[in-house]
């Protein structure tokens, strides 16, 4: 097994102050759990209330880059005003596209979206590491090869160093098919970074790509929160089904018709910075959105760990 990571020397990644050190929870706690609003609201107080009524404690950025400084002022201080954290920002685009235009565009996306970040106090942007292929989020040959994994450290560095964010980080999410994909491959990526502001963005579903994962994620979960933990910034909340049918098949499905073990999910990322939010992600409606946060919530009170 390698060794938890330690500090890269000053100004690296493992430099940063405040990073907290995991500790079990022996009582009962409280997590930050979100998700996306289906109301229109027009002023920040509207958005708030609207996530009082859902009874959520993080949610999703609420404006885009576009928006004035005092705009953007103006929900952070709605969303400290109400106990809410804004978890993060996204920033979905192909930093590995083989079009040079279309990589150039990724890149000035993904530093406004983290100058948004930045600006607005959300505790990451995040996006994925992109594709070789045609399709920005597919899968290719080509995207857990050598040079891919060097265009995402180039990439992610460029990003980073042009906004130099001071209360925020960027982070990669979790994929099946692209980097960083593995316990390992996250490691190795925030090694070679080596930058105070890349942090990890956690998807356990994203990581169950294989039956012996499928069955096993459980484990996979306390591992990577144990190696990774101080510097997770922000998780999603969806579940993973394995079909029976040849060949291997797995489907995203809503929380609780799957196979993600969540009561071991809720028990380790209690242990995290208590900041630490759980986001509700890829469902169509309102509903599905609150049978998800019901089958959480009641995961959550089996295991200590109130949502």
């Amino acid at each position: 097994m390698i060794a938890p990571l330690h500090s890269a020397g000053e100004g690296g990644y493992w430099g940063r102050e405040g990073a907290p050190s995991l500790e079990y929870s022996k009582q009962e706690v409280t997590m930050r759990f979100g998700g996306p609003v289906f109301e229109t609201v027009s002023d920040p107080e509207a958005w708030v209330q609207a996530l009082r009524r859902l009874g959520y404690t993080a949610a999703y950025c609420p404006v885009g880059p576009e928006a004035s400084d005092q705009e953007v002022r103006e929900y952070e201080w709605a969303a400290a005003g109400a106990g809410i954290v804004i978890a993060e920002v996204g920033a979905w685009s192909n930093l590995l596209s083989p079009d040079a235009a279309t990589r150039t565009q990724a890149l000035e996306h993904c530093r406004r979206q983290l100058d948004l970040a930045d600006r607005i106090g959300a505790r990451c942007c995040v996006n994925i590491a992109g594709s070789r292929g045609p399709l920005w989020h597919g899968p290719h040959r080509d995207d857990l090869a050598d040079d891919a994994f060097d265009l995402v450290v180039e990439s992610v560095r460029s990003i980073i160093d042009t906004v130099r964010p001071t209360r925020t980080y960027y982070a990669l999410e979790t994929m099946q098919w692209m980097l960083p994909d593995s316990l390992a491959s996250y490691e190795r990526l925030l090694r070679a970074v080596d930058r105070t502001a890349f942090a990890v963005h956690f998807d356990p579903v994203n990581l169950v790509n294989s039956p012996e994962r499928y069955y096993h994620n459980g484990p996979l979960i306390r591992e990577f929160v144990s190696r990774l933990g101080p510097h997770i910034r922000s998780c999603h909340a969806k579940d993973v089904l394995l079909a029976e049918r040849a060949l291997v098949h797995l489907d995203e499905v809503r929380p609780g018709l799957g196979g993600l073990d969540y009561a071991t999910y809720l028990r380790e990322l209690s242990r995290l910075e208590p900041e630490t939010p759980l986001m509700l992600e890829h469902l169509q409606t309102a509903e599905e959105y609150a049978l998800a946060a019901k089958h959480i919530r009641g995961i959550g009170k089996q295991v200590g760990v109130e949502m």
